[in-house]
């Protein structure tokens, strides 16, 4: 019998139709009637501005609290839906620990990044962990100001 020894299989993990529920699963709240809408949420870059909005008027809120694994999923998906939308490279959703077994670019992070779900390149051998980051931004403890810088630095990686 055979062994063959090499990479493990990268395991996708689409997120699109999740980042969709930014504008399609919308409270009743006036605000979040007006604005998060398809049309204003198009996966453009200047977009990430109403997301911006959005986390300050959730901070602090009882409903960030009871509901933040959701919230962090949500906001997490549509940040990286622009940031893969809107990057040069070829990066897709693949599930953190399939990557940290296909690749050493995730070699000494932090392991409690590993429940999220990550952007991946291939080609690039680049993640970028828009999940971990909205738990962060929503937690208060990003080292970016806003979303808007974060996604302003993951595209500009290569």
């Amino acid at each position: 019998m055979f062994t063959f020894f090499g990479r493990n299989k990268l395991v996708k993990d689409d997120l699109k139709q999740i980042s969709k529920l930014m504008f399609q699963d919308v409270s009743e709240d006036a605000w979040d009637q007006e604005n998060l809408t398809k049309r204003n949420l198009d996966y453009s870059v200047e977009s990430i501005r109403i997301i911006d909005m959005y986390v300050e008027r959730l901070r602090g809120t009882d409903l960030l609290d009871k509901h933040f694994d959701n919230f962090v999923v949500r906001i997490g998906a549509y940040v990286g839906e622009v940031i893969r939308t809107n990057n040069h490279q070829d990066f897709d959703w693949y599930e953190f620990q399939s990557v940290s077994t296909y690749s050493s670019v995730l070699h000494g992070m932090d392991q409690s990044k590993e429940p999220y779900t990550l952007l991946y390149s291939k080609k690039e051998d680049a993640a970028v962990l828009p999940l971990w980051e909205a738990a962060q931004m929503l937690r208060g403890i990003s080292t970016y100001p806003n979303f808007l810088a974060y996604v302003e630095k993951m595209r500009s990686i290569s």
